[in-house]
């Protein structure tokens, strides 16, 4: 875990946030074993800022890799901080049981995502 830890912590100073100064670095972990990093990237207009673990989530997608099976978020604070209900809806799509690792610089927990998103919304409640 630290090693996706620290490779979460290596790339934070990519994310753009000029405007809330609040960076977020993500790593996806899927189950073959590759690693993808994603960063907060704000925008101008608010409601076009994607957030960092949506970025990591569709960067593995986008190469064909959809079985997550861990996310670590990293936020330069004491405090870690889970991710939005918007990201958790997304990992849901790929894994509801997904280990949510939330690091911060003194304090580190872990989650599964069912627990962190009960009820959640699926293919099977469109039925």
């Amino acid at each position: 875990m630290e090693e996706l830890i620290a490779k979460a912590r290596e790339v934070i100073n990519n994310a753009y946030a000029p405007y809330s100064n609040f960076k977020v670095a993500a790593v996806v972990k899927t189950k073959s074993g590759r690693i993808y990093t994603g960063v907060n990237i704000e925008n101008a207009s608010y409601g076009l800022t994607v957030c960092a673990e949506r970025v990591a989530v569709f960067k593995a997608v986008s190469e064909g890799d959809r079985d997550i099976d861990t996310v670590v978020v990293y936020t330069d604070t004491d405090e870690p901080t889970p991710p939005c209900g918007a990201c958790r809806q997304v990992i849901m799509e790929f894994n509801p049981n997904a280990l949510i690792v939330m690091a911060g610089r003194k304090k580190t927990v872990t989650a599964k995502l069912s627990e962190l998103l009960p009820s959640a919304f699926t293919k099977e409640r469109l039925r």
